[in-house]
C-alpha cells in the first residue's frame, strides 16, 4: 500500500476517470481540497469548458472521493515553518507539502511549480503511479 498526497487537480482527474487508483492505495490531501476543486470547476464553468450539470456532478464526485483530508495542528505548524523558511507570501502551497511530508509516501501533483518546490523535500509520484 502506498499513501499519496494529492492536490485538487489530481482529485478531479480521478473523478473524471482520466486517472485511476489501484486497490490498496490511500489518498490524503489538505482540508481545503474540496474548496480548491470547487474553485477549479467554477472557473471551468465560467470559461465554458464544462456545463453546469457536469461541474456539479464532478464536484459531487470529489465529495465522494475516498481521501483523508488533513488540517490538524501539526500539519498547520509544519506548513507555517515551510512557508517561513522559504520566504513565501502564502502558506497554501506549503500546506500540501506539509501533509505529504507528515502523512504520505509521495506527492502527486501536475503543478510543475509545486513539484519543483517539493523536489528533495518529499518523494514525487505521477498520476500513473496511482494506478500501479
Amino acid at each position: 500500500m502506498t499513501r499519496f498526497a494529492i492536490d485538487a487537480a489530481v482529485a478531479l482527474r480521478l473523478v473524471r476517470g482520466s486517472a485511476t487508483l489501484a486497490a490498496g492505495h490511500q489518498l490524503v490531501g489538505v482540508a481545503a481540497l474540496r474548496s480548491e476543486a470547487m474553485a477549479i470547476l467554477y472557473g471551468e464553468l465560467r470559461s465554458g469548458a464544462v456545463g453546469a450539470r457536469e461541474a456539479r456532478d464532478l464536484l459531487d464526485g470529489v465529495a465522494g472521493l475516498r481521501v483523508r483530508l488533513l488540517g490538524d495542528r501539526v500539519s498547520r505548524a509544519t506548513a507555517w515553518r515551510i512557508a517561513s523558511e522559504r520566504g513565501w507570501d502564502d502558506v497554501r502551497r506549503a500546506e500540501l507539502l506539509a501533509v505529504a511530508i507528515l502523512q504520505a509516501d509521495a506527492l502527486v501533483t501536475e503543478d510543475e511549480s509545486l513539484a519543483a518546490d517539493a523536489d528533495g523535500v518529499v518523494p514525487l509520484g505521477t498520476v500513473g503511479d496511482l494506478a500501479r
